[in-house]
């Protein structure tokens, strides 16, 4: 294993001018990231300089055999710039050969919820080399993250990105996303996104989504995020089929969901749909969290979702 190490961390600038380039992309389920690998004569200083590259469709599901080339290319994101998003990815740290939460006795449970979320200790937090390399990495790599936390079902962690500007909250939570697969991959650990990856009295995996537009973070922004809430429930089932699937097995009313037939909205109300924060109250501006969306739910689906309804789409 040191040997492999040595060589992932080998500094090719130490040797040659050539580069490594990462094309990433999103598969045919909508879920399931790829990549590939090209030498470079030279670094690239803007990503538009990238040349083209092209990958067979026919094996991510994503084009048939006979037009089976899809090309990759890079496009500038057109952010709107008066909404801003961030994200809470949940997600969950499975053992291998046996798809069971890390940390769990194999065929068997921990002690029940309550000292885990943000649990410190070998017998509370189970992966946090994974999760601190992860950390580490998107900082790095530049990516817009927030923080890290543990999360009430043992084994299971969040991170944060954000504050982003419109569609860029999808990219920088796809490239943080591909970040972790590809480091739980090097410690042979299985990443989850599974929204209720354990039945019964443990949590789900959300992605809580918190968004302001620029009115709403200025005096007087509480009556437009009331107004913004009241759409987003009068389009309640819209939104829920596009927020991720298999959700129905996480919206109980339990676990600090609502109910996936429910929406109601309250201050510090974890138990709701959507979630305003005491100091948005207070300040009478600020911005609100929608609960709904599931841990496998598309960023960049969601995101111009709760735009549309909210500034555009007129009851």
């Amino acid at each position: 294993m040191s040997l492999l190490t040595d060589l992932i961390n080998l500094n090719l600038s130490d040797c040659t001018e050539k580069v490594i380039a990462e094309y990433i992309w999103i598969g045919g389920s909508g879920m399931d990231m790829r990549s590939k690998a090209r030498t470079l004569n030279a670094p690239v200083d803007d990503p538009k300089k990238l040349p083209q590259w092209n990958y067979d469709g026919s094996s991510t599901g994503q084009a048939p055999g006979e037009d089976s080339e899809v090309i990759l290319y890079f496009i500038n994101s057109q952010s709107c710039q008066i909404d801003r998003f961030g994200i809470e990815q949940e997600y969950t740290l499975l053992q291998k050969d046996v798809k069971w939460p890390l940390g769990w006795p194999v065929g068997g449970y921990p002690g029940p919820q309550g000292p885990y979320y943000c649990g410190v200790g070998a017998d509370k937090a189970f992966g946090r080399d994974i999760v601190d390399a992860h950390y580490k990495a998107c900082l790095y790599a530049g990516v817009n993250i927030s923080g890290i936390n543990g999360e009430v079902m043992p084994g299971q962690w969040e991170f944060q990105v954000g504050p982003a500007v419109g569609i860029s909250a999808g990219d920088e939570l796809w490239i943080a996303r591909y970040i972790l697969e590809r480091i739980t991959e090097i410690a042979g650990v299985v990443l989850s996104f599974d929204p209720k990856p354990i039945p019964g009295d443990w949590n789900g995996a959300g992605a809580h989504t918190n968004y302001s537009t620029k009115s709403m973070r200025e005096d007087g922004g509480y009556e437009l995020i009331k107004k913004a809430i009241e759409k987003l429930g009068l389009r309640h089932k819209e939104h829920i089929a596009a927020y991720g699937e298999g959700n129905e097995r996480r919206l109980t009313g339990r676990h600090e969901t609502a109910n996936i037939d429910t929406f109601l909205w309250g201050v510090a109300n974890r138990g709701a749909s959507i979630r305003v924060g005491r100091e948005t109250e207070k300040n009478g501006k600020g911005y609100f969290e929608d609960r709904r969306p599931a841990s496998n739910m598309d960023p960049y689906v969601v995101t111009s979702m709760v735009a549309e309804t909210t500034i555009l789409w007129k009851p």
